[in-house]
């Protein structure tokens, strides 16, 4: 069937039909080949339980997770036309001359598996496969001339000898249509025919099969219309018009609910049509699309549509709660007002005023009829108010009165902004805010009037609110906030507000009545009148919500929620719950009007929201009711080193009914890939602008990251060991994802192993070893060289000791020398005495010889008396030699006592010779001393030695000396 129309693509030509549709349009994103990177055409959509989309394109299978997209190309690098999901989750895949699947590898990387060796060699070639159907475990392919049966162990081929159109399902029953034999039916592992009565025209050519009820399909064909399939019959479906695609032809078609269906067509888009046969609403390029030729069509799980166009690949949010609303054809015009009034939806724009009636349905976006431009509305349309039963318009060219379908000027000197009635109820007084200040109507007679401007005030005025007092606010677009009091329709007083007043500037002050109190909207946030002290002040009640924010409008709904416009961005303040909840709308940032920020909350159903092109419309309710669960995905890791390396795309194993990372394929990276980089979505189709991420990279990080938009991350210089990167998502309700999670191991380097651990430990305990035998040696040269110090000290100490042993014998000796010399002085002085004896005696002896010479007897008594006293001079010297022996045994310790001892027989003369003989003397000193001759001294000697028995060679002084010597040892 899809090689007619690809011939039918070039052949048809364009066939203006007309088709009604509703005045909300969804959004609609257009992804062109540059975006996705891939072939024009895209044959085929599906979605899995990743809720990735996948497209079957010209150049392979795309894969979109909701911010990227990637390519996997067939092995022959060939057009993918036809894709299926089947129950074991793989995805099925026919393209040209091949067949099989594609499912994640161990790692999560999408891989494909060719299904081609099943067959045998004279099956290998063969043309497109058009059409893959998912059956129990059976997955068909179907060809030209051949339907190929997979029961995933074998291959069963189903030729003809004509052609194979189409193959679908009905009622969970597998169909194809058969150039020759019509429909059939598989059953029993046979083609058998099974309609009983069938209204298709002989040239008919099916091109979808989808569930119309619960025992009924809609059957569509490329040139002859609709049918429905019930049981065994075929019947026409009728539209509520004639003709309503005109030549249209039909390409594709889904279900949508169970009213509602969509048509692809090659030259008109997409059809919404009901089971009535109304057309609903028709996308085409004029609403958006990108293309008009709808090859494929899917509905995903949150109910968005998405087209597989000629050209490109388009998403419609079909599920989504905020449409668009274009009251013109060209979509240009500028939103800047809207009001329902009278059961007529008024849309005021830069191009006019515009008119549609509301519908009965809750929801008036779904309003099915056309919109008229208001005559005499041309030209910007700044406001509508409803004053007093009636319609005033505030136009750039002047105030008006909307009636009957038409405007009626009212003053056409300015353009005015707004219109506010100085009493709550039934007024005759509107006091009106314009481009040179405050107009002021009058309104009698059910006419208004003009009564021209308020004297004193020169100043656009934007905003006008009125507060319980009757008091007129006005704010200025630079000069500040106007306090205007009127009494008997005239101004009574006024004075300007400025920033010496309170206000944080002079620029952009809007003034509205919001919970029953006059704020200020100002570039720092809401202020409040301080009526005692006649100041601006921070309002204290809007402050927890806006603070410093830059509040540009506000608006009270019915219910007592506020909504704002902060900066470019649209948000409420919902006091639905106990505890007051600001929701932002992020799916609008960027797109309202700079400067004529406009809200018109009708209902909880239709909130009106203007925007650079026409206006948005918001379903709050259904808004707040879509609670369905975030998806977030991890859709890419890559361990960067040298060179990037894929570690994952995506795809976890299916254990137990979980999708999960298994353990054993966790990857283990080198010390060397310590760099990663990781990719996450949140697969929510044409929510993505409401969605942020926060991660955490366990084992390394200590909390979680601050919520953002970014999603992607980078970890550089990781050390080793085992991680978890964990990441989850939120919408702008506050409503989290469960947590995606992928785990990798960086392994230390080789030097942190646990054999090189090991290794480590061995050779620590080989070098203490080492160090032990080297500080055993140390301590033993140490104990030696102790050793030798305690021998060189004892021995330093033993010198020491001597060497003081020496110094005291030294200081006895030199004491025993001093007593020596002492005791020698005596005895030196007793041997003079005794040498002054022998003169003495020599003396006596002359005298003696002289008396006998001279024998004078007068004389004799005289001499005699004088030798008698020198007689007695001897006794004296007796008495000293007694002494001088005393003192000789004291100073040389009892040499004569000891030698007395050792010789007896020694006489006292030979005592005296040995004493002089141990003094040195000389042999003439002891014949002195001994008054004897130097003869008699030899004589002596002589007998001494006989009696010392010692021989004539030995020294008598020396055997002297050694014989002290040894006594005193």
């Amino acid at each position: 069937m899809k090689l007619c129309l690809l011939l039918l693509f070039l052949s048809g030509s364009a066939i203006d039909s007309f088709c009604q549709n509703t005045i909300g349009i969804p959004d609609i994103i257009n992804y062109s080949t540059g975006t996705y990177n891939a072939g024009t055409q895209n044959w085929d959509v599906v979605q899995d339980d990743n809720n990735y989309i996948y497209c079957a394109n010209n150049e392979g299978l795309l894969r979109f997770d909701g911010i990227s997209w990637k390519l996997y190309q067939l092995p022959n690098k060939s057009i993918l036309r036809s894709i299926v999901i089947g129950k074991d989750k793989r995805i099925y895949a026919g393209g040209q001359n091949e067949i099989g699947y594609f499912s994640p590898d161990r790692n999560g990387r999408l891989a494909f598996t060719s299904l081609k060796n099943l067959l045998l060699p004279n099956d290998y070639s063969f043309s497109d496969v058009w059409d893959v159907v998912s059956v129990g475990n059976d997955i068909f392919f179907k060809t030209k001339d051949r339907i190929f049966q997979y029961n995933h162990k074998t291959i069963k081929i189903y030729k003809t000898d004509s052609e194979w159109r189409f193959l679908g399902l009905h009622n969970n029953k597998l169909i194809a249509e058969n150039l020759k034999a019509g429909f059939l039916q598989f059953k029993n592992g046979k083609w058998v025919s099974f309609l009983r009565e069938s209204q298709l025209p002989p040239d008919y050519l099916v091109t979808s099969i989808i569930p119309f009820g619960r025992d009924s399909s809609l059957i569509t064909t490329l040139k002859s219309g609709l049918y429905i399939l019930c049981s065994d019959k075929v019947s026409k479906f009728k539209f509520a018009a004639t003709n309503s695609f005109g030549n249209d032809l039909i390409l594709s078609a889904i279900p949508l609910t169970d009213d509602w269906f969509a048509i692809g067509t090659n030259l008109k888009g997409c059809y919404i049509v009901n089971k009535k046969g109304e057309i609903i609403q028709n996308l085409s390029r004029k609403e958006g699309v990108q293309n008009n030729t709808v090859v494929s069509m899917f509905l995903d799980k949150r109910n968005n549509l998405w087209l597989g166009l000629d050209n490109g690949i388009d998403f419609i949010g079909y599920g989504n709660t905020i449409k668009h609303i274009y009251p013109e054809k060209l979509n240009e015009g500028v939103g800047y007002t809207s009001l329902i009034y009278k059961k007529q939806l008024y849309i005021g724009t830069s191009n006019g005023l515009y008119q549609v009636p509301v519908s009965e349905i809750n929801d008036q976006s779904f309003i099915n009829k056309s919109f008229a431009l208001v005559p005499n509305t041309v030209g910007s349309v700044w406001n509508l108010s409803v004053v007093n039963d009636n319609l005033l318009m505030g136009h750039h060219d002047g105030s008006f009165l909307i009636k009957n379908g038409t405007a009626f000027p009212i003053n056409s000197q300015t353009g005015y902004w707004n219109f506010s009635p100085l009493s709550k109820d039934s007024s005759s007084l509107i006091i009106a805010g314009n481009y040179n200040g405050a107009g002021l109507l009058t309104f009698q007679n059910n006419t208004f009037t003009s009564s021209g401007n308020l004297p004193g005030i020169n100043a656009s005025l934007r905003s006008i609110a009125i507060d319980n007092n009757n008091t007129v606010w006005a704010g200025t677009s630079f000069k500040g906030v106007y306090k205007i009091q009127m009494a008997g329709g005239k101004i009574s007083n006024y004075k300007l507000y400025t920033d010496k007043n309170g206000l944080p500037s002079l620029s952009r002050n809007r003034v509205f009545k919001v919970k029953n109190k006059i704020v200020v909207a100002t570039q720092r946030g809401v202020y409040e009148y301080n009526e005692t002290k006649d100041v601006f002040e921070k309002s204290t009640y809007f402050r927890n919500y806006f603070d410093e924010k830059d509040i540009r409008y506000l608006k009270e709904d019915a219910n007592g929620n506020i909504w704002f416009i902060e900066g470019k961005n649209l948000g409420l303040l919902s006091f639905l719950d106990p505890k007051p909840q600001t929701i932002y709308f992020p799916e609008l940032n960027g797109k309202l009007v700079s400067g004529f920020e406009y809200i018109y909350p009708y209902d909880r159903y239709n909130i009106f929201v203007g925007s650079e092109k026409g206006f948005f419309h918001i379903n709050l309710f259904n808004y707040l009711q879509n609670n369905k669960a975030i998806p977030i995905k991890i859709t890419l890791v890559k361990s960067i080193g040298l060179r990037d390396s894929l570690l994952f795309e995506g795809y976890y194993a299916n254990k137990d009914g979980v999708l999960k990372q298994l353990n054993e394929v966790t990857p283990k990276m080198e010390s060397s890939w310590n760099s990663f980089h990781f990719e996450y979505s949140s697969p929510s189709y044409g929510h993505q602008s409401n969605v942020e991420y926060s991660y955490l990279l366990k084992g390394y990080d200590k909390k979680w990251s601050a919520w953002l938009k970014k999603s992607e991350k980078d970890y550089t210089n990781l050390p080793p060991g085992t991680f978890t990167f964990q990441v989850k998502a939120r919408n702008n309700l506050g409503n989290e994802s469960t947590i995606n999670s992928y785990s990798f191991t960086i392994l230390p380097p080789w030097y942190k192993t646990n054999v090189a651990y090991t290794i480590y430990s061995l050779l620590f305990c080989a070098l203490l070893y080492l160090l032990f035998l080297w500080q055993k040696k140390i301590l033993l040269r140490q104990q030696q060289k102790h050793e030798a110090e305690q021998k060189r000290l004892q021995y330093l100490h033993q010198l020491e000791l001597e060497n003081s042993e020496k110094e005291i014998v030294k200081l006895k000796n030199e004491k025993l020398k001093v007593e020596i010399e002492g005791k020698n002085s005596e005895l030196a002085s007793v041997a003079m005495r005794l040498v002054h004896k022998g003169d003495i005696l020599s003396k006596i002896k002359e005298e003696l010889v002289r008396i006998r010479k001279a024998s004078n007897a007068e004389n004799v008594s005289d001499d005699f008396k004088k030798l008698i006293r020198a007689l007695k001079e001897e006794d004296k010297m007796d008495e000293e030699w007694d002494q001088f022996a005393g003192h000789f045994d004291n100073v040389h310790r009892d040499f004569l006592k000891f030698i007395k001892d050792a010789y007896p027989n020694l006489t006292p003369n030979e005592l005296k010779l040995c004493t002089y003989l141990f003094m040195n003397l000389s042999t003439k000193e002891i014949a002195q001393l001994m008054n004897i001759s130097v003869r008699g001294v030899e004589i002596s000697r002589y007998r001494l030695r006989k009696k010392l028995q010692i021989s004539t060679e030995t020294n008598l002084y020396e055997f002297l000396l050694d014989f002290s010597t040894s006594k005193l040892k």
